[in-house]
């Protein structure tokens, strides 16, 4: 995974060893969203998770902290999708703009590029970096198990 922060915006590329198809489904899917949706420290349930995938559509979850209880929401609308190659959605509070390409790599691979632009400062934080990392990690995790399953299966 590399990661690029340039004032308002970010930009990290993971490659995953799984296809396109699949790769889009677990980033808008709440059953699959519930296993890796937040940092480290916290989940997000199934119940939490509001996926309505056309433009102009919701995109909300709640996290809960496992070691407080606390909850943190973040509510979007997505703005434009082609799936299973492009997504993306604005936060209501903050306006964040989260855009994801998922690009097949043609071995069965997809190596997928996420940017956020008009990020506040508070969102600029290295810890703030660091648990937006945690989550990128526990996708991949999440991913990974899913192609072992289907190879064992």
């Amino acid at each position: 995974m590399s990661e690029h922060l340039t004032d308002e915006n970010f930009t990290v590329r993971a490659v995953h060893h799984a296809p396109c198809e699949l790769v889009f489904a677990v980033m808008t899917t709440p059953e699959h969203l519930t296993h890796f949706w937040g940092p480290t420290g916290t989940h997000t349930p199934i119940e939490n998770i509001i996926v309505d995938l056309r433009p102009g559509g919701a995109f909300e979850t709640t996290m809960v902290s496992e070691h407080s209880g606390d909850t943190y929401t973040m509510r979007a609308v997505y703005i434009d999708l082609d799936p299973p190659r492009y997504l993306s959605w604005r936060e209501l509070d903050s306006e964040v703009f989260t855009e994801i390409t998922f690009i097949d790599l043609g071995d069965g691979s997809t190596e997928v590029v996420t940017t956020q632009r008009g990020l506040p400062p508070a969102m600029r934080t290295p810890e703030a970096r660091a648990g937006w990392g945690t989550a990128l990690d526990r996708n991949a995790t999440y991913l990974a198990s899913l192609m072992a399953e289907e190879g064992g299966a």
